[in-house]
């Protein structure tokens, strides 16, 4: 796959600020955040303004302008279950060569997405399910050797958070309002 070839103008916006654009890291985070930018809900990420900050500053340090970005993360009844989910990323990150502050970024962007109603891949505004696997397989790939059964990445990372705490396996937060959830719990739709 060409990744810049599917980069929207907003992330493609970031690239161009970039010391090293080429970069699997940088391209991703300039999706993540591009598909948020022209939107204006970089609340989405997850990330406060400080984080934020230290990410565009580390990936994008050409970037001129960084009006509007958010002061603080968007409020959530569901941020045990991001931080949780967070904590079960980055213990089974492999990237040591990136910066241990991405490692934070990234798995809190995917956690604050399994908050949203849609498929990860939507949530995280990237183009198919194939972009959330490859982000998966380069930061995760032992979690994503886990999922012999296939599953949703959102419905699967929700399953492991449930395990890891000897919990119910339960949805994410915003699987109930997904179109797909009956779907995923074909027994919650009855």
């Amino acid at each position: 796959m060409n990744e810049a070839a599917s980069l929207a103008d907003d992330a493609l916006a970031l690239i161009a600020c970039a010391n090293d654009p080429a970069a699997a890291d940088t391209v991703a985070f300039a999706r993540l955040i591009g598909a948020r930018i022209g939107s204006g809900e970089l609340l989405l990420l997850g990330l406060g303004r400080s984080e934020l900050d230290a990410l565009i500053a580390r990936h994008f340090p050409h970037a001129v302008t960084r009006a509007g970005l958010p002061h603080a993360m968007l409020w959530s009844p569901h941020w045990s279950f991001v931080s949780e989910l967070r904590a079960l990323l980055i213990a089974h990150d492999v990237t040591a060569a990136t910066h241990p502050a991405d490692a934070h970024c990234l798995a809190t962007i995917i956690a604050a997405a399994c908050l949203r109603p849609d498929h990860l891949w939507r949530d995280l505004g990237l183009s198919g399910r194939d972009d959330v696997t490859a982000i998966l397989e380069r930061h995760y790939p032992r979690l994503v050797e886990r999922n012999v059964h296939g599953l949703r990445w959102k419905k699967f990372l929700a399953q492991e958070v449930a395990l890891a705490h000897g919990r119910a396996v339960t949805g994410a937060p915003g699987c109930p309002g997904c179109e797909d959830v009956g779907f995923c719990y074909p027994d919650s739709a009855r």
